[in-house]
């Protein structure tokens, strides 16, 4: 069984900084993607940013500039490092991975989510 575990979350004030991780664990063969969505109470999940195998990232608008994405492969882990963080900024990240398993049938490919954490931006 493959999961991912996430850390980091917590209360911060306007315009400070926090860092999110993220670890997938299980009978992991690869993992293409990894990335980190949000989602406020009442709205849709929205990507923030992803991460390919290569280093390639793609990141919302709404966080260029401000939030960096890396990836640690010998770790399986990615992180998110929120810098200038904004009362919008308040919702339950959530991390993501896009794989390939190793089953009892072989080689599978899984999309996977961790349960969520929540960063609350508040004076």
């Amino acid at each position: 069984q493959v999961q991912l575990v996430e850390s980091g979350g917590g209360l911060v004030q306007p315009g400070g900084s926090l860092r999110l991780s993220c670890k997938a664990s299980g009978s992991i063969f690869s993992i293409n993607v990894m990335g980190w969505y949000r989602q406020d109470p009442g709205k849709e999940r929205e990507l923030v940013a992803h991460i390919f195998s290569d280093g390639y990232t793609n990141q919302a608008d709404s966080v260029k500039g401000r939030f960096t994405i890396s990836r640690d492969n010998a770790k399986n882990t990615v992180y998110l490092q929120m810098n200038s963080l904004k009362p919008e900024d308040t919702a339950v990240y959530y991390c993501n991975a896009n794989l390939v398993a190793i089953t009892s049938l072989g080689k599978r490919r899984l999309e996977v989510w961790g349960q969520g954490t929540l960063v609350t931006v508040s004076s």
